[in-house]
């Protein structure tokens, strides 16, 4: 185990020194999903719970589908489907995004925890006091600045608990990358694998970083949780 940790960490953690693989592609992959994924949900959240069915019901059908699938198979339909489409092979920019298996990955990521992300605040817009959105009313908020100032802020914080969960499946679901022949942290593992022919190491060894990074992600939450919903906390009894 010594000798392959020796030989093989560099390649694990972030380079092969070619380009950047394992620990550094799967959190680049987590990181900008996530991000991605989360700023597109807000906006889609805000239609989820709109009265307007124009706006409700395309972001409804987006999240079934998404949600209705699994990823595997939205990344092999982005992979391998897309470009043999003659909308995407007869557009140079379109073939070229979709010719990277890195951007096949990321995308199917990002549109993956959008949905997901979505139904999670649109849920906890629903949750949001009535009481905060009538007193936002009677001071003469906009409806722009009530959500800017009140129901977002306040929604996120509710949702942060589910929120975090969905981060930590979404660390767990950037292991199907090497499907779509991307160097991640299962991608390196599994070629570790094929030059020694210890599994048990190979895969131990990713194992152990990935609980590490979801050791720091539960940590990082908890600390955001602790200062974030600290009034949702029961008194001291003093």
């Amino acid at each position: 185990m010594i000798d392959i940790v020796q030989e093989y960490w560099k390649s694990l953690l972030w380079t092969d020194g070619y380009r950047f693989t394992g620990v550094a592609i799967t959190l680049w992959l987590l990181i900008l999903s996530v991000v991605l994924g989360g700023m597109l949900a807000l906006l889609l959240a805000v239609c989820r719970v709109s009265s307007n069915k124009f706006l409700s019901l395309p972001v409804w059908l987006f999240t079934y589908i998404f949600r209705g699938t699994p990823l595997y198979v939205q990344l092999l339909v982005f992979y391998s489907g897309m470009y043999t489409l003659e909308v995407v092979k007869g557009s140079e920019m379109l073939s070229a995004f979709f010719r990277s298996g890195l951007n096949c990955a990321l995308l199917a990521f990002t549109l993956n925890t959008c949905a997901y992300t979505t139904e999670i605040f649109a849920g906890a817009i629903r949750s949001v006091p009535h009481g905060e959105i009538e007193a936002a009313r009677a001071y003469g908020f906009s409806r722009f600045k009530m959500y800017r100032c009140i129901i977002l802020p306040s929604a996120l914080r509710i949702a942060l608990p589910a929120y975090s969960n969905e981060v930590i499946l979404m660390l767990h679901s950037t292991a199907l990358a090497f499907t779509a022949t991307v160097p991640d942290l299962l991608k390196i593992a599994r070629d570790i694998n094929s030059a020694t022919y210890q599994p048990f190491t190979a895969f131990g060894i990713a194992a152990v970083l990935y609980l590490i990074i979801s050791y720091v992600l539960i940590s990082l939450f908890r600390r955001a949780e602790k200062r974030w919903l600290r009034h949702t906390k029961p008194a001291s009894a003093h």
